[in-house]
């Protein structure tokens, strides 16, 4: 794995739109083969986007958005809270977990994020 990279766009104003109407501060996003990030693109972000690049390739990209939609869906009703709803999705916590192992993207086993799916719960 970690052969292919995304397309990065640095200094992108789509973090910024979509900030709007998430429960965060977006900072860089993920769409398919695309990386989008509101400044320049720090290493450590660079790895968790490319670890979400990495779960929609293997989830044929439109699954992975209709999971991510339902763990969120399930952590917002499950903890009452939509930011701890966003933290708690497994594919952002296999994200944040592995952000900065410089290795990982390397190591990472197919549908890693899979693990992750107890974060719900917690």
């Amino acid at each position: 794995m970690g052969w292919i990279k995304p397309m990065v766009f640095e200094n992108s104003k789509i973090p910024v739109w979509l900030s709007y109407c998430a429960p965060i501060n977006i900072n860089a996003v993920s769409f398919g083969p695309f990386v989008w990030c509101r400044g320049k693109i720090s290493p450590t972000t660079r790895r968790h986007e490319t670890i979400h690049f990495w779960q929609q390739l293997e989830t044929l990209f439109l699954l992975q958005w209709v999971l991510y939609g339902l763990f969120y869906l399930i952590g917002r009703f499950t903890h009452g809270n939509w930011k701890t709803a966003y933290y708690r999705n497994p594919f952002e916590v296999e994200a944040y977990t592995n952000q900065d192992d410089k290795e990982y993207i390397k190591k990472r086993k197919f549908c890693s994020w899979v693990e992750y799916i107890g974060a719900l719960k917690r």
